[in-house]
């Protein structure tokens, strides 16, 4: 399974996206439009309710997920509106849910709309070492596409479509990301007597490892043979391993920074 994604700057830029993407073949329940800090207006905006169905009723998805907001009687699972709540982030506006594993509540979601468990395809097709880029990507108030495909020029098609569509691609995401990190964890780094010139992109490899949300709140020593197996030699370094305590200390910073009533700070600040 292939697993196609967008960045987009509004809700409506995604929307569109979407709908070129099941254009394209791709069904309805593979495609996903995530969207944060949308008001309840927005989210009533979306719900869809019919003469079988009461307004507000929606299904079950709220038991599991979030807030049950509806889905049309006799519509497929992809028109299912839910929110859920992502450490960090914020409340985010689901449309179709079939992505929502990324963000840990995928098992629940797709109880709820389709009886049983994630597909093993889509399951295992789930970029989840790229989870945090789309996390800050909702943070700073973006919109995301996901979509999954079973064929590969499908997929191909899907990404070039949704580049001419105006959509920044995870690469560049990242890029930025760590643009807005890298003076702080230079200094910092330095600091500590090494080399950012030389270590950086070890560094940053054990920075982005302790982002992986099976790996989030975990030492590297705990996790030394899972590190050791997807990183080789380079997750017994010292630079590897610096930038993975830093990584820790990032992902906690960033929970409590945007913690409900709290002030909003810059997510790209890392922790001291």
């Amino acid at each position: 399974m292939e697993s196609i994604v967008g960045i987009f700057n509004s809700l409506a830029d995604a929307k569109r996206a979407a709908a070129i993407l099941q254009s394209l073949g791709i069904p309805e329940d593979k495609v996903s439009v995530f969207s944060p800090h949308t008001s309840e207006t927005d989210i009533e905006a979306e719900v869809s309710t019919s003469e079988a169905e009461q307004p507000g009723m929606g299904s079950a998805v709220g038991g599991t997920v979030g807030a049950a907001l509806g889905v049309a009687g006799g519509a497929s699972a992809g028109a299912a509106v839910a929110t859920f709540m992502i450490p960090g982030v914020g409340p985010v506006l689901a449309l179709g849910l079939i992505g929502a594993a990324l963000f840990g509540v995928g098992g629940a979601a797709a109880g709820a709309l389709a009886g049983g468990a994630l597909e093993k395809a889509i399951d295992d097709g789930l970029p989840r070492d790229e989870v945090y880029v789309y996390e800050d990507a909702l943070r700073r108030g973006r919109s995301l596409v996901i979509a999954f495909a079973d064929d590969e020029q499908i997929a191909e098609n899907a990404r070039a479509e949704l580049k001419r569509d105006g959509a920044e691609t995870v690469d560049a995401a990242r890029e930025e990301w760590w643009i807005g990190l890298r003076g702080a964890e230079q200094e910092h780094y330095t600091s500590q007597g090494g080399d950012f010139k030389v270590d950086e992109a070890k560094y940053r490899l054990g920075f982005e490892a302790a982002l992986h949300p099976d790996w989030r709140g975990k030492s590297s020593d705990d996790l030394a043979a899972n590190l050791r197996r997807e990183y080789g030699d380079t997750s017994t370094t010292r630079a590897f391993r610096q930038g993975y305590d830093r990584g820790q200390n990032y992902h906690v910073y960033i929970v409590e920074s945007h913690q409900p009533g709290r002030p909003k700070e810059r997510s790209s600040k890392s922790a001291a």
